[in-house]
């Protein structure tokens, strides 16, 4: 028997994609912050030795090996500025992990949606 699927609210529908956009970016949008000034700053989280064969430019790299390094955490987070954290793709959860895990410690962060993948797929500048 199948499962009839249920109809969301219109009301649940908005908060949930509201929040969304509070905390998401896309490549698009990302590099017209970047370039005009504004106040992001990229971190990378996926492993160093993807991060040193391409990169966004201007991003801070922050593998998962070193989130527990409180003074790291300080010398690479800001607290002045949007951590925008990108990882592997849209289907990698490690940018959200690293979202959860820095906002509990008082640092202002979005998702980059599509993580590396959509920012070099869709022609954007990187860095080797």
């Amino acid at each position: 028997m199948a499962t009839k699927l249920k109809i969301p609210r219109a009301p649940k529908a908005k908060k949930y994609f509201r929040d969304k956009m509070a905390f998401t970016t896309g490549p698009v949008e990302l590099e017209r912050w970047f370039k005009q000034g504004e106040p992001v700053h990229i971190v990378d989280v996926r492993a160093a030795e993807d991060y040193a064969e391409g990169h966004i430019p201007g991003a801070i790299n922050l593998p998962k090996d070193q989130w527990a390094d409180a003074k790291k955490l300080k010398a690479v987070l800001r607290k002045d500025k949007i951590n925008v954290l990108y990882c592997y793709s849209h289907v990698c959860h490690l940018a959200a992990t690293a979202a959860v895990e820095f906002s509990s410690k008082g640092y202002p962060v979005m998702e980059l949606e599509g993580g590396w993948r959509w920012w070099k797929n869709d022609g954007f500048e990187i860095v080797k």
